[in-house]
């Protein structure tokens, strides 16, 4: 019998490539030259020439914001027209906190106190006890308001990883439906957003009493914030609603869904390619294999 050392087929190592990665730089613009995409420039007017260009932003802000409108010329009627119509309609909010303890939550109480338990270590859902629950959530936010009893949807980092906050800390995560960008007589301003995350608290304290004092720090990002912040447009954080019109071949544009774009050169990388958002890199692994097969 062949030991499993044995049994390798020896390979060859691949040949070692020379990375730049550039941090706090915002992009400007993509270069397009008669070729293609042929480089990005900064803000600080830095140029970095490339045979590619991948981009991992939303359909809008590659096409629309970082293409100059001759670039834009060059892209089919049929595209632009689609792009025009993507969806980005967007229901969430992203409340980011601090925690003085871990939360004690009635179904499943903690079995010693501040010890972080199997319950902490998964996603959390709160609020939806029925369909019927969500659908009258929905129904709020369809009319412009902010759902009256929001689903919520929450995780807590630091009950894997304790180096995430000082001992006896905690950090949570939460994506609150629904959240319309638009709110019918009014605006995300900063009372809005305390308002909203107050009601969203008190929601979280019916099923973890305390947790509302346990707060000592928030975050408190709408719709409209995820877009300035993060350049999600609309405020979507999967690049485009995951509607079927918007899906499979149609992601982000029948005849353009195989993530290389109109402009030669220029590849689609995100969530706004096929197949759309989750936490899953699958369009990023897809478009590697598509950029290396159309380059073999």
């Amino acid at each position: 019998m062949r030991s499993s050392r044995e049994s390798l087929t020896p390979c060859t190592p691949p040949a070692l490539l020379r990375v730049t990665i550039v941090t706090d730089a915002a992009v400007k613009s993509i270069i397009v030259s008669e070729r293609g995409a042929s480089g990005v420039e900064l803000a600080d007017g830095t140029k970095l020439e490339s045979d590619l260009v991948i981009s991992n932003a939303t359909p809008e802000v590659t096409f629309h914001s970082l293409l100059s409108q001759e670039s834009q010329a060059r892209l089919p009627s049929s595209f632009r027209q689609q792009l025009k119509h993507y969806d980005y309609t967007s229901p969430v909010m992203k409340i980011n906190i601090a925690l003085n303890q871990i939360p004690n939550f009635t179904c499943l109480p903690n079995q010693a106190p501040g010890v972080a338990g199997p319950q902490h270590r998964c996603t959390i859902h709160l609020g939806a006890e029925s369909m019927a629950d969500i659908e009258t959530a929905y129904q709020d936010a369809l009319q412009g308001t902010p759902s009256r009893k929001p689903v919520i949807e929450m995780t807590i980092p630091s009950s894997l990883d304790p180096t995430l906050a000082p001992e006896g800390h905690h950090v949570a995560s939460l994506f609150v439906q629904y959240a319309p960008y638009h709110i019918r007589g009014g605006t995300w301003d900063e009372k809005t957003k305390e308002e909203y995350a107050d009601r969203v608290f008190s929601l979280i304290d019916q099923y973890a009493p305390g947790f509302k004092q346990s707060i000592i720090y928030k975050d408190i990002l709408a719709p409209p914030d995820l877009e300035r912040v993060f350049g999600l447009t609309g405020g979507n954080i999967f690049h485009g609603a995951m509607g079927l019109n918007q899906l499979f071949f149609m992601r982000p544009s029948s005849g353009f869904a195989r993530y290389q774009t109109p402009i030669p050169g220029l590849y689609l990388c995100g969530s706004g390619a096929h197949p759309g958002g989750g936490v899953m890199g699958a369009a990023g692994k897809n478009c590697a294999r598509a950029i290396l097969n159309n380059n073999a």
